[in-house]
């Protein structure tokens, strides 16, 4: 059976200025063969505001940011804010508690493209390869006894978060036999035994490890987790990559221990600001890879984040709670009930509860 029933919006970051998807396959072909009723919502924005998307049963979008100036006003505001991605800090889950509205995320479509992109960016940043590029390109090939790299073989890499986009990174990294320690107060020790991870407090993490990989989530509890007494803890020839959130890491202790030599090397796909300033000093050290928050925007992330928040749509459409629910609490609410109710019956919220 169709669900022609329900109305969901997507937002138009997926779009180039010429209305076309620049995000390859995200799985909007699932929406039309289940005979969901779509469409782009009407204008570019960095908040969802209601006038955007009250009426809507749920909204699937990446970087526009849900407030409570999403629900002032609405008379109907969505029931499900599918996010494309795992980060939800964009997000005031409070007030989409309040508003009887569900957030969900993919890990399952992102784990396996954020890990791969961390390794990548590991891999570069030990070899050196954005300083050897420019050797070449700057016609400086006689320099590159300058720029030995690091084997990764037999390393002791430390991660801050050991969540499964962590996990998944564990398992990439296994056949170059490397030691895995971690800092997660969430993970359970049965998790980190089963992937050969020995949890331990932050301190000894940074103090311990050749490469310190970033991969929690931004909390109030992990903002600016990485600061400069953590980073004095580092060893000199230790580098420090972050493929999780910007403000996670303070970035201006970040380019002091670059400069003094306190450690090697950084890899960073990450800002506290995005886009850097144009005179951040990131931007013109030699030790520094850098990626504008994208290593992991691949094919198979864009399929896998699509899929999994097409689902979650699918399942509401159904009557189901969808799997990735952030706010689990929201679940509990009798308005959300009703509307589940309502969807799977095919029929709008007030007949249903008359």
């Amino acid at each position: 059976m169709g669900h022609g029933a329900i109305r969901v919006g997507v937002s138009r970051d997926f779009l180039d200025s010429d209305g076309r998807n620049v995000w390859g396959d995200i799985r909007l072909g699932e929406l039309d063969a289940a005979g969901v009723d779509w469409q782009y919502l009407p204008r570019a924005t960095g908040e969802l505001l209601a006038d955007d998307v009250d009426g809507l049963d749920a909204v699937l979008f990446a970087a526009p940011a849900v407030t409570e100036r999403t629900f002032a006003g609405a008379t109907r505001p969505p029931l499900l804010f599918a996010r494309f991605g795992v980060g939800y800090d964009t997000v005031d889950l409070d007030a989409c508690t309040r508003n009887g509205a569900l957030v969900t995320i993919t890990p399952d479509g992102a784990r396996r493209p954020v890990a791969t992109a961390a390794l990548t960016l590991l891999l570069s940043v030990l070899h050196n390869l954005v300083a050897k590029d420019r050797l070449v390109r700057e016609g400086r090939w006689s320099e590159k006894e300058r720029w030995m790299g690091q084997g990764l073989t037999g390393r002791r890499i430390g991660l801050l978060g050991l969540g499964n986009t962590a996990g998944d990174l564990v398992e990439l990294l296994r056949p170059f036999e490397v030691e895995i320690i971690a800092y997660d107060p969430y993970c359970p020790p049965a998790t980190a035994e089963r992937l050969g991870a020995r949890l331990t407090d932050a301190d000894t993490v940074m103090a311990e490890a050749d490469a310190v990989i970033v991969m929690a989530a931004l909390t109030e509890e992990t903002r600016h987790l990485v600061d400069a007494r953590r980073l004095a803890l580092m060893k000199p020839s230790a580098v420090l990559l972050n493929v999780a959130r910007g403000p996670i890491v303070d970035e201006t202790a970040l380019v002091e221990a670059l400069r003094s030599g306190r450690i090697r090397a950084a890899g960073l796909d990450v800002f506290e600001n995005e886009p850097p300033a144009a005179d951040n000093p990131l931007l013109a050290m030699e030790n520094v890879v850098l990626s504008p928050h994208s290593l992991a925007w691949t094919d198979e992330m864009s399929a896998g984040n699509g899929g999994s928040a097409v689902r979650a749509i699918l399942d509401i459409a159904e009557g189901r709670a969808p799997r990735f629910v952030v706010n689990r609490d929201a679940l509990d609410l009798a308005a959300v009930k009703e509307r589940l109710q309502a969807l799977a019956a095919h029929r709008p919220a007030s007949q249903a509860s008359s």
